[in-house]
């Protein structure tokens, strides 16, 4: 006798059966990406050309950009890349007077008032138009204001305060009371590596040699005996120095700080950090800083203080406030400031750690074709020195510095460096400040940089003003910190935005509240 089989029933809960018609729906339904390419030029181009951005194309306010860098933490996206292309041909800060077609309408150096000396040096190194940052600030200094410069870099901020400097001085020597006084140092510039003291103390050479105005320079890494070498002739007119240096000059009252005209803080950004502020901070305590333009005059006179940089630490203000009224200090910003060079092109891979010795030494034969100098950064010493033997092993010609190394030899190898006699240099961020670097044309991020601060820096070995070609930026991304960083840069370059938490102006700190417990009745 059959028994006829009963269907097997199974219940789905309701929920369950809802989740299923919801995936289902998503997955039928085709959501319209925004279309972000247009006819016309490039800003990034990538290895998807879906995740293309026309130059043309302006993100809403409240609009996601499409990152190409979106998927970088995953495993499988090594060997994905995109690039920021260079949307303009000279650097912002010259980039106005390219724009004019009446060369009678451009302002000269000779309409900024400075000697005629000065200005037919300058012509003679075909030096005639001031970029932007020099054009707005050197006025304000020749009126004797203190000043905060804040500009990007490569926009000539060493002759920004150089200038007035020079022609000030050239003034004073020309009076009976400068005649009738002992010799005395009349400025001091501070910078935060020998190799950049160096670098101003020709450029200042150069311009003080009509005047004949002594001008000298002390640095890290020589010594006593050296330093007091700077001295042997009588004090300088001008002294470019280290905080280290200077420091010890002080302690042996080689310099009087209360007899000086100016006080230059160069690369503010470096020198305010937490290993040179306390330094900095006992010099700026024996210097009297004028606080108005009529107490840089007459007996008893105050220095002209000027700080120069493009990124400030949040105490540059406590310590400023030390030793002058803030609201004296008059703040040039340059438009551009902390914004992507958009002269410049700049390309991310996202590549495994093994494999970047690789991708550099093909980097590196196409520059050698090409005739390029190249500059290649590494975060650590070790890996410099590593990375040099490796290079050794391929046959790369190179020369290496680092901050464990003598000043002294790195000043030597930076020089013939500059003078083309090796095409490439693998350095740290000691040769990414305030050095003039107009003949490299690429620079290489072997180890991606710590912080937007130091990318900017990096990158602006290139596209310099003066510079008489194009530039590029090649980084290697190969960790998930290094992601979050590109990821950062890339969305500001979509969005044509300045790079997240960097500062451009000082400010003081909110003074600290103290909570009291209330009293007992």
């Amino acid at each position: 006798m059959g028994t006829a089989t009963q269907p097997v029933v199974i219940r789905v809960p309701r929920r369950t059966q809802e989740y299923i018609e919801n995936i289902k729906q998503m997955k039928s339904k085709k959501f319209e990406k925004v279309n972000t390419v247009r006819p016309g030029k490039l800003l990034i181009s990538s290895k998807n050309p879906q995740l293309n951005q026309s130059a043309g194309y302006t993100l809403g306010k409240f609009e996601e950009p499409a990152l190409a860098s979106q998927g970088w933490k995953h495993s499988k996206s090594f060997g994905d890349y995109f690039t920021i292309n260079k949307t303009q041909d000279a650097p912002p800060c010259v980039t106005e007077f390219h724009q004019e077609k009446d060369n009678a309408s451009k302002k000269t150096f000779k309409n900024l008032n400075l000697c005629p000396e000065v200005v037919e040096m300058l012509r003679c190194d075909n030096i005639i138009y001031p970029t932007t940052v020099q054009l707005q600030t050197v006025p304000k200094l020749l009126r004797g204001h203190n000043v905060l410069c804040a500009a990007e870099t490569g926009s000539g901020k060493t002759l920004t305060y150089l200038l007035p400097v020079v022609h000030k001085l050239k003034l004073e020597m020309d009076t009976d009371e400068f005649r009738n006084t002992p010799p005395r140092t009349r400025c001091v510039i501070l910078v935060p590596s020998r190799e950049l003291a160096e670098q101003v103390t020709s450029v200042a050479k150069a311009l003080c040699h009509p005047f004949r105005m002594m001008v000298k320079v002390v640095g890290g890494g020589r010594g006593v005996g050296n330093m007091k070498l700077a001295f042997t002739s009588g004090p300088p007119d001008i002294l470019v120095a280290t905080p280290g240096a200077l420091f010890k000059a002080l302690r042996r009252h080689c310099v009087n700080m209360t007899e000086l005209d100016f006080l230059v803080i160069d690369e503010a950004d470096t020198l305010f950090d937490p290993s040179f502020v306390r330094m900095v901070e006992n010099i700026l305590i024996q210097t009297p800083v004028a606080s108005s333009p009529s107490e840089m005059r007459g007996p008893g006179h105050k220095a002209q203080l000027v700080v120069v940089g493009a990124t400030f630490p949040g105490g540059v203000g406590d310590v400023l406030s030390q030793v002058t009224d803030l609201g004296s200090i008059v703040t040039v910003k340059s438009q551009m400031l902390h914004f992507l060079m958009p002269h410049v092109k700049q390309t991310f891979l996202k590549v495994k750690g093994e494999d970047k010795l690789l991708e550099l030494h093909q980097a590196l034969k196409m520059a050698e074709r090409d005739e390029l100098a190249v500059l290649v950064f590494c975060n650590k010493a070790p890996t410099v020195n590593w990375l040099g033997y490796m290079l050794d092993d391929l046959g790369v010609r190179h020369a290496r510095i680092q901050g464990e190394m003598p000043a002294a030899v790195r000043a030597g190898i930076f020089q013939s460096f500059q003078k083309g006699t090796t095409n490439v240099l693998i350095c740290t961020d000691i040769a990414s400040r305030g050095l003039d670097t107009q003949r490299v044309r690429l620079v290489i991020n072997y180890d991606f940089p710590e912080s937007h601060t130091d990318y900017i820096h990096r990158a602006g070995r290139v596209g310099r003003a003066g510079s008489v070609a194009d530039g590029a930026v090649l980084s290697f991304a190969s960790h998930p910190w290094d992601v979050e960083l590109v990821q950062k840069i890339e969305t500001a370059a979509r969005r044509r935005s300045c790079l997240p938490g960097m500062e451009s102006a000082v400010r003081k700190s909110a003074p600290k509240v103290e909570l009291t417990a209330p009293e007992d009745v």
